[in-house]
């Protein structure tokens, strides 16, 4: 487990850095002169422009192995964030994310196909998969405000500059520390010399993971990418600024929350994933509808569904997918995230004006949790040890 505690290490650093341009980016496009239109637009673009990197990403990494699309991605979103800090207008900054959300396609299906690798069992998967959610929620507790902190101190120049030094740098620790495991689909046991701590369990014959239930990272993606549009809005100041790198932080609180509740790991992945959503599509309504409570804590609940949610829809994708093809289960699932992102902040620019946006995070959540059941039931016909 030596190659987790590392991947857990960089992913922490990378989580840190990217969370911390979350709140300073809106305000850094603004002061360029760019619109709350053009500001979807740029948000937008970077999402689609994952797609791309996903599609390559979904075939290379089971090829390839992981190692070198996470050197790869680090590495290039690294030297992306030096040349940032040098635009001077808004076309500038929207090219420059573009090329920021081709390169960092990658990243994720590697990480998560890269956890699955090291052990069959189901639980232990769980258990890696919590890990992962775990380690990107700590990393998002304190870097939005801590990048707001450091705008604040230091400016945007040198903010984005030292962010790109810093991948730059765990780009190359990963190259030495972080290695491949190859998926052994053979249940004789290792030779002598090569044996495992875990047994690996034979992989299933594969069963074709249902389109439909990618709808649920969608409505998940297009829901959180139109809270980050519409958070950092709230800064006019630098004061302002950190309040809204706060706000960011307390929805990782939340998620921080649940993920450290290791009881609910007991519950399926399906429930956990249901259930969370529906709970999540409620506190979008409610933030959209202005219920007497405050932000942060509607903020709070959201970070708490979230923390129940995506460490158990990556478990379902798994056995869904039968212990195969992880590379390419995991790549669909970021090509998902990368559309819903797109269209989150595109539609809160167009109709911010007129509705809450958050109404449309809320009826994104309600037709994808409708339809999940559905098509869930169709992939337990078909495997059933599924539970």
């Amino acid at each position: 487990m030596k190659t987790a505690v590392w991947l857990y290490l960089f992913l922490f650093v990378a989580f840190f850095d990217l969370h911390a341009q979350y709140p300073i980016l809106t305000p850094f496009a603004i002061s360029l002169g760019a619109a709350p239109s053009f500001i979807g637009l740029m948000m937008g673009m970077y999402s689609i422009t994952h797609l791309p990197g996903n599609l390559i990403a979904g075939f290379g990494v089971d090829r390839y192995g992981s190692r070198f699309f996470i050197v790869f991605s680090l590495m290039a979103a690294g030297i992306v964030l030096l040349f940032q800090s040098h635009v001077t207008n808004p076309w500038q900054l929207l090219l420059l994310r573009s090329i920021s959300g081709f390169v960092l396609a990658f990243l994720s299906p590697a990480c998560l196909s890269l956890l699955a690798k090291m052990t069959s069992d189901r639980a232990e998967q769980g258990k890696l998969m919590a890990g992962n959610g775990l380690v990107h929620t700590l990393a998002s507790v304190i870097s939005p405000a801590a990048g707001a902190y450091l705008v604040a101190k230091i400016g945007f120049t040198t903010a984005f500059t030292l962010l790109g030094w810093i991948l730059i740098v765990t780009s190359v620790c990963a190259l030495f520390f972080i290695r491949d495991i190859k998926l052994n689909a053979d249940p004789n046991p290792a030779p002598a010399g090569h044996a495992k701590s875990k047994i690996k369990l034979p992989l299933e014959k594969p069963v074709p993971i249902p389109w439909l239930v990618f709808l649920l990272p969608v409505a998940l993606s297009c829901a959180q990418g139109i809270l980050s549009f519409e958070l950092p809005l709230l800064a006019k100041t630098q004061e302002a600024m950190m309040t809204t790198g706060l706000l960011f932080s307390v929805v990782s609180i939340g998620a921080l929350v649940t993920l450290s509740m290791l009881f609910l790991n007991r519950v399926s992945a399906y429930q956990r994933t249901l259930w969370g959503s529906l709970i999540l599509a409620i506190v979008y309504f409610g933030i959209a509808s202005q219920v007497p409570l405050p932000l942060m804590v509607m903020l709070l609940f959201v970070g708490m569904a979230k923390g129940v949610i995506l460490p158990a829809l990556s478990t379902l994708l798994i056995e869904l997918s039968g212990g195969a093809r992880y590379g390419r289960t995991f790549s669909v699932l970021s090509i998902a995230f990368s559309v819903g992102a797109f269209i989150g902040p595109m539609a809160a620019g167009q109709i911010r004006e007129h509705v809450s946006p958050y109404y449309i995070a809320f009826i994104a959540l309600m037709i994808a949790v409708t339809l999940l059941p559905l098509h869930i039931s169709r992939s337990h016909s078909s495997r059933t040890h599924f539970s």
